[in-house]
C-alpha cells in the first residue's frame, strides 16, 4: 500500500523532471542575438522523398557569434534546406553559395529583446501549468487510494506534502531556467 503511494510520488517526480527538461529545450530555441546551432533544431527538410531533420542532412559551424554555416552532406539538397529555413520563421535569411548556406544572425533591437523576454515568460508559465497538472493528477490518485482504503489518512497527508514539495522544487527550477534565459536575451 505504501509502495503504491511511493510509486505515485516517483511518477510525479519523473513527470515534472520531463517538464523541466522540455522547458530547457524550448528556451534553448529562443534567439539571444548570438549564433547557435540550436536555432535550427526542429527544422525539417523535404529531401529524398520524406521530411528529414536538418541536422541529419548537414554539419553546422559557428565561426563567430553572428554567423552559422551549414554544410550539407549532399549539395543536391541545398535549395531544399534554404527553403525550409525560410519557411521556419526563425527570422534569418539564408545566403547560399552553392556549397554552404550562411546565416548571418542580426543583432537584436531593444524592442525585440523585450518581446523575447515576454516569450520566455510565456513558455515558462506554460510549463509551470504542466507541473501543476502533474500535481493535480497525483493528488487525485492519492485521494482515490485513501477512498478505496489502500492508504491511511495520515499517509495521504504525508504524500500530499511530498507532492507539494516536489511541485515547489520544479517550479523553482523552471523560474531559474527562465531567469537565466532572460539574462542571456537582455545581454547586449
Amino acid at each position: 500500500m505504501a509502495d503504491e503511494s511511493g510509486m505515485v510520488i516517483s511518477d510525479v517526480r519523473e513527470s515534472m523532471q520531463k517538464v523541466s527538461e522540455h522547458v530547457k529545450a524550448e528556451l534553448h530555441k529562443v534567439r539571444t542575438g548570438r549564433a547557435s546551432a540550436a536555432l535550427l533544431d526542429g527544422i525539417h527538410v523535404d529531401a529524398y522523398g520524406s521530411s528529414t531533420p536538418l541536422k541529419q542532412l548537414a554539419n553546422f559551424a559557428v565561426p563567430d557569434p553572428r554567423m552559422i554555416v551549414i554544410s550539407p552532406y549532399d549539395r543536391g539538397v541545398i535549395s531544399n534546406i534554404e527553403k525550409s529555413i525560410l519557411a521556419s520563421n526563425i527570422g534569418i535569411s539564408p545566403t547560399n553559395d552553392g556549397k554552404v548556406i550562411r546565416l548571418a544572425v542580426p543583432p537584436l533591437t531593444e524592442e525585440r529583446r523585450k518581446d523575447l523576454v515576454k516569450k520566455v515568460k510565456k513558455i515558462a508559465e506554460e510549463h509551470k501549468v504542466r507541473v501543476r497538472d502533474a500535481r493535480r493528477d497525483a493528488l487525485a490518485l492519492i485521494k482515490e487510494m485513501e477512498t478505496s482504503g489502500d492508504l491511511p489518512k495520515d499517509d495521504r497527508h504525508r504524500c500530499e506534502k511530498q507532492i507539494q514539495d516536489i511541485t515547489d522544487e520544479f517550479n523553482s527550477k523552471i523560474d531559474e531556467i527562465a531567469a537565466q534565459k532572460e539574462k542571456e536575451v537582455l545581454q547586449v
